[in-house]
């Protein structure tokens, strides 16, 4: 057989020798501008790289797990960089050389060939590589540990009780652990939540689902796991299943411990095996209490181990009143500190009467109940759970109960000295007072207790914004009680066990609603009673107090407010009362029209005369036509009252009866809308009476129709002050140039109204420009 040839045209041999031999070329004509390209291509790489690694770094933040996928990209990458960059230094080499040997050594060619043909292929490892590191995602969640590890600190004294309870979760027929006592954190608000996340279901999605379906979620979780569950410091029991707990038991092997105060919870959660915290011993506590109070402090005075040792003691062994009060005693370095700590410790009164619940319903501590029956038996109710939690020890023989002093030491330490509570508790009960705490103590005050004691006096006014609790229960030596400018709402029935009290202020408490009926009446000691501008008559009349203040024998200063029409009508009917009435606020009288006053005329005791909140009145009447025909400045009638406030009278016209009160010193009157005038006209006919004879400081605001304050001008002999604001239409001043003559009288008000005041003539304007006070605002 013969061979036989493939034989191809000429042309097409050619035309393959020729691309080969261009590609080839490409490699080297084109060496320079591939390195280019390389180097472009290389940056664009770098720029991913750092982004990729950016968001990598903000994943780990967030506790996530980087891809491996991203971890090998990355990895990748940075043996490319070096690739490259040795690639790049090679080639530096032959275009040096090609460029001093020119173009026709093939040594040059060769190099030059090899170095092309890698940059292109470099060239297109480095593309397809950014095209890998195009990632969606970087990272993804980390599966939480079965087991998390806790800080926590060194514990003293409570080896034993750790001991028995890893014992117990090593005891097959123990699944529920319960452990009572002192020492326990603040409970967890949401057990649920707490679980939830443990067990992985924290998403968005599981948490828009119904309690319900969450429940059976987690317990699909935890019945296929054996788990370990701790529920601190509980105060009520817990629906496991409600949870989506599976109990605990011998065949799923889980276990769950609580920490509580309380036997009956642990009975209630069916705990199969129940942990009491014991006392520590002396050595323990001691160590625990030096550990907290610190070396410096101990070491920095020689007294101070050996009155330590004494606080310490005083916390008989229980760890967090060893804990708490070592803290607090940290900063103490002088005995004068520890001594007073002492004291503190050994002397309060620890002792509580059954009327607590009383207390506790008055303080909203209690749930609202329709019936009273059930809101004591939910006090009752309360009172036993801190019976069995060993908070209260009770004394059969005295009906009673009380704290257990060193828990009752400790509250009143935190509560009185300690962090935000501080200085919002005051209580100094069986303490021996005869005179009340400073008041500057009182200041932050929210509750005080000074019961128990032998104060005879509470005297001034204490500046107590805050306070909503006052205890002076059997302080029977009491005379004086302030409670002037409180809040209090109720004076409780207790306070006719005052016996001995001789004065009760009650002035501006707007907030009063309520004095218990056969209060006042015995308290029958009290010659001096305050209830001017009190709130409790906003509400009601009250005729009973009236006829109480009558009864009361030894009465000499009364200074009260009437709300209705009735009540005025008894209260002048009782010579008593109007003999001692020293101040008199008026206000409401619904539907009453006019008001005569007549009556009030002779009463010479009367200083302060108040109108306020008169819907209706239109008009202040006093029985002078006729009487005084043939009226002379030597007869005078209010001649006592030096100060009248009118406020609210919506529809009064004018004060005309005010000319009867010549030794009046200060005039208010506000919000009157109809008041046309102060003194009318036609008062000029009361013979030669002059008003105002005495006023000091005369005060207007918002009386929208005044026009007139008085007739025509008045001397003002002792005038200091003209306060006004709220003026569209009063345009004159009863002024002249011999007005307050010997005083420098100040005018107050908005400069646009002053511009506007016609003055008697250019010396009245000249006497009092230079005195005027310009406010930004009406009635400042």
């Amino acid at each position: 057989m013969g061979n036989i040839f493939s034989v191809s045209s000429t042309d097409d041999i050619t035309g393959c020798c020729c691309d080969c031999a261009a590609s080839r070329a490409n490699y080297i004509c084109k060496l320079e501008e591939n390195q280019v390209t390389l180097r472009t291509e290389l940056q664009k790489l770098r720029e991913l790289r750092n982004d990729v690694s950016r968001k990598v770094d903000v994943a780990e933040r967030q506790q996530m797990k980087r891809l491996d996928q991203v971890q090998g990209w990355l990895s990748r990458v940075e043996g490319m960089e070096t690739e490259v960059i040795q690639l790049i230094g090679d080639g530096a080499e032959p275009i040096g050389e090609k460029r001093l040997c020119g173009s026709c050594c093939p040594k040059h060619y060769i190099s030059s060939y090899k170095l092309g043909k890698k940059v292109v292929r470099k060239i297109q490892h480095v593309v397809t590589l950014m095209g890998d590191g195009r990632f969606e995602e970087v990272a993804d969640s980390v599966p939480l540990a079965p087991v998390e590890a806790l800080p926590s600190g060194p514990t003293v004294g409570l080896e034993s009780a750790f001991n028995e309870i890893w014992r117990c979760i090593g005891e097959e027929n123990v699944g529920i652990i319960g452990y009572m006592g002192w020492e326990a954190t603040l409970n967890v608000d949401d057990i649920q939540s707490e679980i939830w996340e443990k067990v992985g279901f924290c998403d968005d999605k599981w948490k828009s689902k119904s309690r319900h379906v969450k429940a059976k979620d987690v317990w699909k979780a935890l019945s296929k796991k054996r788990f370990v569950i701790l529920l601190d410091d509980m105060w009520e029991q817990v629906d496991l299943l409600e949870l989506g707990i599976p109990p605990p038991d011998q065949q799923n092997k889980s276990k769950l411990i609580l920490t509580t105060r309380s036997q009956d919870l642990c009975c209630q959660m069916g705990a199969h095996k129940k942990i009491q915290v014991k006392s520590l011993a002396w050595k323990d506590s001691w160590d625990l209490f030096q550990k907290y109070v610190g070396e410096d402090t101990l070491n920095s005075d020689p007294e101070i181990s050996e009155l330590a040792e004494m606080v310490a003691k005083e916390c008989c062994g229980l760890p967090l009143a060893l804990i708490t009060i070592g803290r607090a005693m940290a900063s103490k370095a002088t005995p004068k500190d520890w001594k007073h700590a002492i004291r503190v410790l050994q002397t309060s009164a620890s002792k509580f009467p059954e009327r607590l619940i009383y207390h506790w319903i008055c303080e909203g501590f209690l749930d609202e109940f329709d019936d009273m029956i059930e809101v004591k038996n939910q006090g009752l109710s309360i009172i036993n759970t801190l019976l069995h939690a060993c908070i209260l020890d009770e004394n059969s023989n005295t009906c009673s109960v009380k704290l257990h002093d060193v828990i009752r030491d400790m509250a009143l330490w935190i509560t009185g000295e300690m962090g935000e509570m501080k200085g919002k508790f005051l209580v100094q009960t069986s303490t021996g007072l005869t005179q009340a705490p400073e008041f500057v103590k009182w200041r932050m005050a929210e509750r005080i207790s000074l019961m128990a004691n032998r104060i005879e006096k509470l005297t001034g006014s204490p500046t107590c914004p805050n306070l909503s609790t006052l205890l002076l229960d059997l302080n029977s030596d009491l005379h004086y009680l302030n409670l002037s400018g409180t809040e209090i709402k109720k004076l409780p029935v207790e306070m006719r066990n005052l016996v001995k009290l001789k004065s009760l202020k009650l002035f501006r408490t707007f907030e009063l609603c309520s004095i218990p009926g056969g209060l006042i009446s015995s308290l029958s000691m009290l010659q001096m009673v305050n209830i001017y501008r009190c709130g409790f008559y906003e509400s009601d009349g009250n005729e009973s107090l009236v006829e109480e203040l009558g009864s009361l024998k030894y009465l000499t200063n009364l200074r009260t407010t009437i709300a209705t029409a009735g009540v005025f009508e008894t209260f002048l009917n009782s010579g008593k009362l109007l003999s001692c009435n020293h101040a008199l606020c008026l206000k409401i009288f619904n539907d009453s029209i006019s008001l005569n006053i007549s009556s009030l005329q002779t009463v010479k005791l009367l200083t302060w005369l108040r109108f306020e909140d008169f819907d209706t009145l239109r008009e202040i009447t006093f029985d002078w036509a006729g009487k005084y025909s043939n009226f002379s400045s030597k007869v005078e009638s209010f001649h006592g009252l030096g100060t009248v406030y009118i406020l609210k009278c919506r529809v009064l016209k004018n004060l005309t009866w005010l000319t009867f009160a010549p030794n009046l010193k200060f005039l208010t009157v506000e919000e009157c809308g109809e008041m046309e005038e102060v003194i009318g006209i036609g008062a000029e006919d009361i013979g030669n009476m002059s008003p105002f004879g005495k006023l000091k400081r005369l005060k207007l605001f918002y009386l929208p129709e005044l026009k007139s304050v008085c007739w025509n001008p008045l001397p003002f002999i002792y005038l200091e002050r003209i306060v006004v604001g709220g003026f569209p239409k009063l345009k004159k001043l009863p002024l002249n140039s011999s007005s307050a003559k010997e005083n420098r009288c100040v005018i107050r008000g908005e400069e646009e109204w002053w511009n506007e005041i016609e003055w008697e003539d250019a010396a009245t304007l000249n006497a009092f420009f230079p005195y005027f006070e310009a406010t930004s605002e009406q009635g400042a």
